[in-house]
């Protein structure tokens, strides 16, 4: 009809299955976060969970000399604190842990996405972002992705690698904590030290651009929000080191 105006279009979002998300969050992570923007996180974070957690479930065999020596340190110190334990105790202590630990494998990582999606909320919102808790916890989700890579090279280094030598679980990892002796160096240190890896940067650096993107901050002040974030993620360390 003439004189009438015809409202404008709005783009056709683009579509994408998880798989092509997973492809392209080591490509186009910008792409990803910015179709993704209204999505929920729970489908992403599950099969993340299943994904690392099968993994290093079934590489846990090629790990057992770095499992030994954490559990040997470990049990050392809980002697030192309580005297009076047995070596009986101690040997069906270990029984029970490694139960435990098969189970927290598949835990963790629902409870890091729920919390750090938390922190990554709080930041973002001091940092003027337009998020929600389920942008954030989305955001966080898809920057655990790469640690799927991440396990898969630490299983395939416990198979090459002879693990009976090796005193802690940062032996195999990609940073400065690889380093460093586990039995002379203070675990806090140790903890600390240890985020300054590949993966954990890598993620950092993800949830930078997922608070861009989503949250409509310039990058650069949502990379120093994701420097925040990890800055609080290391805070337990510090904890750690100062309590010695």
């Amino acid at each position: 009809m003439a004189g009438t105006v015809d409202a404008p279009i709005a783009p056709a979002q683009e579509k994408a299955s998880l798989f092509e998300d997973f492809i392209d969050i080591f490509f186009t992570p910008s792409k990803v976060y910015a179709r993704r923007a209204n999505s929920g996180f729970w489908a992403v974070t599950l099969i993340v969970t299943v994904l690392v957690g099968g993994i290093l479930l079934a590489s846990s065999g090629a790990m057992e000399g770095i499992i030994d020596a954490e559990y040997e340190r470990a049990t050392a110190k809980m002697m030192e604190q309580n005297p009076n334990m047995t070596a009986e105790q101690l040997e069906a202590g270990r029984g029970v842990a490694a139960t435990i630990g098969k189970v927290v494998i598949f835990v963790m990582m629902p409870i890091v996405v729920l919390v750090v999606g938390l922190i990554t909320w709080l930041v973002g919102k001091m940092f003027g972002a337009a998020l929600s808790y389920t942008a954030a916890a989305m955001i966080v989700a898809y920057a655990y992705i790469p640690q799927v890579l991440a396990s898969i090279l630490v299983a395939v280094q416990g198979l090459v690698i002879d693990t009976s030598t090796m005193r802690g679980r940062f032996d195999l990892s990609l940073g400065v904590g690889r380093f460093l002796d586990a039995d002379t160096t203070s675990p806090g240190l140790l903890a600390l030290v240890g985020r300054i890896d590949v993966f954990t940067i890598w993620v950092t650096i993800l949830i930078g651009i997922g608070i861009a993107v989503v949250g409509k901050l310039p990058r650069s002040q949502a990379m120093i929000a994701a420097a925040v974030i990890w800055v609080v993620g290391a805070l337990p360390a510090v904890w750690q080191l100062v309590m010695g």
